[in-house]
């Protein structure tokens, strides 16, 4: 098959790439405007000759149509994404969310292209749930707030997706990603593990926000990969929303203690309220965990890969790489 990935050049979408190269009879478009992408990730893929990569931004329509007109499925994960940048650039948010989404779900109605568009879990917003159920409300804190820009902006791509699939017949697919780890992922925009094990490999202070109270799940990017893939392939999934994410649940701060155990590390921990960090309009939710049962049930999805196992791979790697 021709696969287009927008945001291939991204974390995730490098590992979907690189995934689906694997096999020999597809070939790979990728566009990405290396904004919060990094051609470093997709570098050793340019040696094989079913792999492209277009450096443009996915706000450039004719490009964005001719790379879907071309292809027979895409993979829509390009979008402005962490946390810092979130609350730095709310309105280029909000733009490359909602507009680039517009674009890629115009041409492939337009070609006829099935496509799997990414979402997000902080579209359930301020929920108070043990865990999250694709059927939940979404409870979005206020417009002023400027936090939930990045949440509004993916839930409005989920309103249009699914226009575009009841008024049109475009077939969709939408995943809801819970927090996903992996060794290319890096901490500039507020990732919290990339950057919680840099500051202990180089026995820095850790910086934990909040009260560290607050609770996630982890999943490794090769789960969260396999589960693209299952979902595209599967006939069901068309026209539904899937949680993917992992399924051990752990205290910000307990994870900060488990990565200096694992670094071997001598470094403390700091606790940096919310107000100093992102400033006083910034809210968080002490809890956010996914239900998967939805994608266990349909494609028999379950994580292969531990919190404490993928957390020595990316260790290891940033290790590696400090002493190079």
């Amino acid at each position: 098959m021709k696969i287009l990935i927008t945001g291939g050049a991204g974390f995730i979408g490098s590992y979907l790439a690189e995934k689906l190269l694997s096999f020999v009879d597809n070939e790979i478009f990728v566009i990405d405007n290396l904004s919060t992408g990094d051609f470093k990730n997709v570098e050793h893929l340019t040696k094989n000759e079913r792999f492209h990569c277009i450096i443009e931004s996915i706000l450039n329509e004719s490009v964005v149509e001719e790379a879907v007109k071309n292809c027979d499925i895409v993979y829509h994960l390009a979008a402005a994404v962490g946390v810092k940048l979130v609350v730095e650039q709310p309105s280029k948010t909000i733009e490359t969310n909602i507009l680039g989404t517009q674009i890629v779900l115009k041409m492939c109605s337009r070609y006829h292209k099935k496509v799997l568009l990414i979402s997000t879990s902080e579209v359930y917003g301020k929920g108070m749930r043990e865990r999250f159920s694709e059927e939940d409300d979404c409870t979005i804190g206020p417009p002023n707030k400027k936090r939930w820009s990045y949440a509004a902006s993916k839930a409005m791509e989920e309103y249009l997706a699914f226009a575009y699939y009841y008024e049109k017949q475009l077939p969709i697919i939408i995943v809801r990603l819970f927090n996903t780890i992996g060794l290319r992922q890096r901490g500039r925009y507020g990732m919290v593990v990339p950057t919680l094990i840099k500051q202990a490999l180089s026995n820095k202070t850790l910086t934990v926000y909040g009260d560290g109270k607050q609770t996630r799940t982890f999943l490794a990017v090769d789960d969260a990969v396999e589960a693209l893939i299952l979902l595209m392939q599967h006939p069901k999934a068309v026209g539904e929303v899937f949680n993917i994410g992992g399924e051990q649940e752990i205290r910000i701060e307990d994870l900060a203690r488990l990565i200096i155990r694992l670094a071997e590390s001598s470094s403390a921990i700091k606790y940096i309220p919310y107000l100093e960090a992102y400033g006083e309009d910034f809210e968080d939710m002490s809890r956010r965990l996914p239900d998967i049962s939805k994608i266990n049930s349909l494609a028999g999805f379950k994580p292969k890969f531990s919190l404490e196992e993928t957390l020595q791979k990316i260790i290891a790697f940033h290790r590696f790489n400090l002493n190079k």
